[in-house]
């Protein structure tokens, strides 16, 4: 069964990285802009707390320096970070979720229980039967839990920023993975010379659609947004909401 329906918009952190028109990203109101904007899903960033919540937020620490992982829930909401269940309760169920797991290096260590896979699997799992959902992240130890502990719930590897292509895919199908998330650096931008080596998009998206794979592209801007979508990609995941989803209508 496919995951997208092609070439769908994922609001990245909600309405883009960063603030936009005075919305934070990985807030509950950026998520709801990101919808009323025309993404058919949002990306949210799921992380730890030291006394195992998980809350919506990009880097590994709060304003100031604090390791999110060392700072309890209270904490971290000082701080205006969200918990994972503010926002699942303020989407709409028809808005599919695109959960990017961030895992810290305690993961390793701690009692397995606690790891971040771990605390997100039940959630998952419930999600799964009210709206599309998929797991995508750059640990693949993440990738391989999900698959085992809620294997009705599609995951997607990214490898990291700049990705090789031939890694990139065939990883995520090694793995089992239902789609790739491809840095849309990799593919290469609009007006950068070519790369000796480096295939083409259109290419690409084939061999991963052959391999069982579909293709998401995060972050292109709405030129390279519309080009890969020509090239057959499946999803694009989108700072400029507005402006990817005119140029999806367009093409």
């Amino acid at each position: 069964m496919s995951l997208f329906r092609p070439t769908e918009v994922i609001g990245h952190r909600g309405a883009g990285r960063g603030e936009r028109d005075g919305l934070r990203e990985n807030t509950v109101a950026s998520y709801l802009e990101a919808v009323r904007a025309g993404a058919a899903w949002v990306e949210i960033d799921v992380r730890r707390t030291a006394d195992d919540a998980l809350v919506l937020h990009h880097d590994a620490a709060l304003p100031g320096g604090r390791p999110v992982v060392d700072a309890t829930a209270a904490e971290c909401a000082r701080h205006g970070l969200a918990r994972l269940e503010e926002a699942l309760e303020a989407l709409p169920e028809g808005t599919g979720l695109d959960v990017d797991v961030k895992s810290v290096m305690e993961d390793a260590c701690h009692a397995p229980s606690r790891s971040t896979a771990a605390l997100l699997v039940p959630v998952l799992r419930r999600e799964a039967g009210r709206r599309r959902v998929f797991v995508c992240s750059f640990d693949p130890g993440v990738l391989l839990r999900v698959a085992e502990e809620a294997p009705g719930v599609p995951t997607a590897w990214m490898p990291y920023v700049r990705n090789p292509l031939d890694q990139a895919v065939a990883g995520a199908a090694g793995m089992g993975c239902a789609a790739v998330a491809v840095d849309a650096r990799s593919f290469g931008l609009t007006g950068e010379p070519p790369r000796s080596g480096r295939r083409s998009v259109d290419y690409t998206v084939g061999v991963a659609h052959r391999a069982g794979l579909e293709v998401l592209s995060w972050c292109p801007d709405p030129v390279d947004a519309a080009r890969f979508a020509e090239a057959g990609v499946d999803a694009v995941v989108a700072d400029d909401v507005p402006g990817v989803v005119a140029a999806l209508k367009r093409g």
